[in-house]
């Protein structure tokens, strides 16, 4: 495992206390979790997602991942309907590792109220949780 300092923080992304970010893009949001959660992950070897067209509320888990450590719940930071899920993850999971905030995003979604991101952690609110010992949600 890297040390906090190590690991990257893009200030153009909202991000939650359960690790996931969220990026605007048009009227959708893709979602990804950090680079911290991929961290204390390890080896991504399988990653569960839900199909386009499924609706959660803010919070509510939407599919997993799986590492060589252990099975991660992964949550939607807003409420909302998944429109597209990252198909690549299927046959390259590690995708999570190698680029969580590029390659390896989980899914695209469009959120059912124009405020979704008012609750959400900006990059230097999300660090600061890592360094007061936010773990693992």
């Amino acid at each position: 495992m890297k040390d906090l300092s190590e690991l990257v923080y893009p200030t153009d992304l909202l991000y939650t206390a359960s690790h996931e970010w969220s990026a605007r893009v048009g009227d959708l949001v893709r979602v990804g979790i950090t680079d911290f959660a991929q961290d204390q992950l390890g080896d991504v070897v399988y990653v569960e997602l839900p199909a386009p067209g499924a609706r959660f509320g803010a919070g509510e888990e939407l599919g997993t991942v799986e590492s060589v450590k252990a099975v991660s719940a992964l949550y939607l930071p807003f409420a909302g309907e998944v429109v597209e899920v990252n198909g690549a993850l299927e046959d390259a999971p590690q995708l999570v590792n190698e680029s969580p905030y590029g390659d390896g995003w989980l899914v695209l979604a469009r959120p059912e109220a124009p405020g979704w991101a008012e609750p959400l952690l900006s990059a230097e609110a999300y660090r600061a949780t890592l360094e007061s010992g936010g773990g693992p949600g």
